[in-house]
């Protein structure tokens, strides 16, 4: 406790969780002082300007109402760690890249380095929590690390996995479906948790409030994105038997989720899931499965990347078949580079892979996302599939990014909608088919637009898990 506040929080990480997550907390707990910490200077001005650096709906109000007041953002990590009841770890667990488990597991790097720093700088006992996502058990590692420091120290080690989705981040940290705290079922370990709960029973009801042991909290994070990922793949695979088969995916899905057991949400199907969470914890699920024995599990979770890539791959193979066979030297719109809507996040995004497979088809390429920009468009491009100036030169030449979708489509032979900002249904689209080539093909990729009324302009339109009318008469 300090300057008059009943307790003081530490975030080590300021990224898309850490940053949002104390903004709501600092918001709804004005006894408590939250400082967001992380090493990158530029990250920290970008948080304490007002160009914030995520874009995410109501996080600049929420950050100015609190900025300043009891939330701070710092790049004095020692300090900050000196001052703090409760330090939660919020920083990246990136697939690893290269050695045992490359590809599937995660690389908790960076958590131990957070547990190094705090058992350095410490002088007091505090409340460690697990933000990030991890695989089941590393607060073991996390706890073997602290127990090692040369003061005598006593630290808790608690999970608090976040539930919350870009693009709607704010709503679902201001009311969330449950709020989940996994501890050592210990004394002290049961009052530690007792602490974190007062801090959300600010403002989320006691019964949304759920505590469990340790494991099974990092456990359930994974399973959590799983079952999600796991709905996008089954109604994809699903969109590709209804294009063969002349049936209608909206249809199946609306038929499907009227039953309460299987319920509406997360039946829309795309082009694929992208973003920093699914495809990773997927594969961590899947690396666990392997490590325990659990070979037939591991294959199975592993199905629904198999189907994710799939998908993608299908429509991008669609897009070139479509267009008798060859896209090369053809002007192609991509509307949307984003993972979703309503956010700037382009990991691991569906467009991306689109994109490359466009770019190796020689077509050129006309980008527009109104959150994207392209220095992040080639970084996540370049991390991901290895597509640079340096591995293919003449690349920037062939991917132009438009400052809106009207210039992207101006002389396209094609138009892809490849996130479904909202901005997308509202164009004029009888402007943007006298300004492209004829045919004018349309691919819906999120299944957005009014197909009837594109028809009737001229398109020729083809979307995901929807009949071809030149293919079937008997719609």
């Amino acid at each position: 406790m300090s300057d008059g506040f009943d307790i003081t929080i530490c975030c080590m990480g300021a990224g898309y969780v850490g940053g949002p997550t104390m903004a709501v907390i600092a918001a709804n707990c004005p006894r408590v002082r939250v400082c967001v910490v992380d090493l990158n200077q530029k990250q920290i001005d970008a948080w304490n300007s007002s160009t914030l650096p995520i874009y995410e709906p109501g996080l600049p109000e929420v950050v100015d109402k609190c900025r300043g007041k009891n939330l701070f953002f710092s790049t004095d990590i020692d300090a900050e760690i000196k001052k703090a009841d409760i330090i939660f770890i919020s920083v990246n667990t990136p697939t690893k890249t290269m050695g045992i488990g490359a590809g599937r597991a995660a690389n908790v790097k960076n958590c131990e380095l957070c547990a190094r720093k705090i058992a350095e700088v410490s002088e007091s006992g505090k409340i460690i929590v697990e933000k990030s996502t991890v695989p089941v058990r590393t607060a073991q590692a996390v706890r073997r690390v602290l127990e090692c420091n040369d003061k005598g120290l006593k630290f808790q080690v608690l999970s608090n996995p976040e539930f919350l989705a870009e693009g709607t981040a704010i709503p679902d940290l201001m009311a969330p479906d449950r709020v989940l705290i996994g501890g050592v079922q210990s004394p002290e370990g049961i009052k530690a948790a007792e602490t974190l709960v007062s801090v959300y029973a600010n403002w989320v009801p006691k019964e949304q409030i759920i505590t469990t042991n340790l494991w099974s909290s990092e456990l359930s994070k994974l399973v959590a994105n799983a079952f999600l990922a796991q709905r996008v793949s089954s109604i994809n695979s699903i969109s590709a038997l209804c294009e063969a088969t002349g049936a209608n995916v909206s249809e199946i899905t609306r038929a499907v989720g009227m039953d309460n057991r299987i319920g509406k949400r997360f039946l829309n199907s795309s082009i694929g899931f992208g973003g920093s969470c699914f495809q990773k914890d997927i594969l961590n699920l899947v690396y666990l499965c392997e490590t325990y024995g659990l070979n037939e599990c591991a294959e199975y979770w592993n199905q629904v990347i198999v189907m994710n890539d799939y998908q993608k791959k299908r429509f991008s193979e669609k897009m070139v078949s479509s267009m008798f066979n060859t896209v090369t030297g053809k002007k192609i719109a991509i509307l949307g580079f984003a993972f979703k809507k309503d956010t700037g996040d382009v990991r691991e995004t569906p467009s991306m892979f689109v994109v490359r497979d466009l770019v190796m088809e020689q077509a050129k390429v006309h980008v527009y996302d109104p959150q994207v920009s392209r220095e992040d468009m080639w970084t996540e491009m370049n991390y991901t599939c290895n597509l640079s100036e340096g591995t293919h030169p003449g690349l920037g030449a062939a991917v132009t990014t438009s400052t809106d979708a009207y210039a992207a489509c101006d002389g396209a032979h094609a138009l892809a909608v490849l996130t479904e900002w909202d901005e997308f249904k509202d164009l004029d689209f009888e402007k943007i088919y006298k300004s492209m080539a004829k045919p004018a093909f349309v691919f819906d990729g999120r299944n957005i637009l009014d197909h009837a009324g594109l028809r009737e302009i001229g398109f020729e339109v083809h979307a995901i898990g929807k009949p071809d009318p030149n293919k079937f008469s008997d719609l």
